[in-house]
């Protein structure tokens, strides 16, 4: 599965819901501002159009990278995986270094890694040295700071 651009089903409703949001929600009443301010005459010294076109084209600019995010994702759902007793993408995984220091990780993807949830990004280091392992294999992870072995000590499954 590493061709692509994974996502869960839970992360392609939050890419659509933060894109309807956007053009929906967002942009008309910044599209109305900037026609309100550009009838008004002069436009080199109108604030509300100087900053309404800076705020249209920021929302056009994030509405085009998340066009491109889903356009490119291919929803995979975890729950529905049948090769559980290996480490693949939505899987809950726990695993300890040498020092048996344990680390409970999700693997989901790029668009909805979130560290301080315990969710990494498909494409990470450690999510690509851990990708087929299956229980009490050790993996090493090749980092900046040197090289750290990984065993796992579990897989879980929604």
């Amino acid at each position: 599965m590493s061709d692509g651009n994974p996502i869960t089903p839970a992360g392609m409703a939050s890419l659509r819901a933060r894109y309807d949001h956007l053009l929906h929600g967002e942009r008309p009443p910044v599209v109305e501002t900037v026609r309100w301010a550009a009838g008004n005459g002069d436009r080199s010294e109108n604030g509300d159009y100087i900053y309404g076109r800076k705020r249209l084209r920021e929302i056009d600019r994030e509405l085009g990278h998340l066009a491109k995010r889903m356009a490119a994702a291919r929803v995979v759902d975890p729950a529905t995986q049948t090769e559980r007793h290996k480490v693949l993408f939505g899987c809950t995984v726990e695993i300890a270094d040498d020092d048996d220091n344990r680390r409970t990780l999700t693997l989901v993807g790029d668009d909805e890694q979130d560290a301080s949830r315990n969710r990494i990004g498909w494409s990470a280091p450690l999510a690509r040295a851990l990708r087929g392992a299956k229980l009490g294999d050790v993996r090493v992870v090749r980092l900046p700071g040197g090289e750290k072995n990984w065993e796992v000590m579990a897989i879980n499954w929604p």
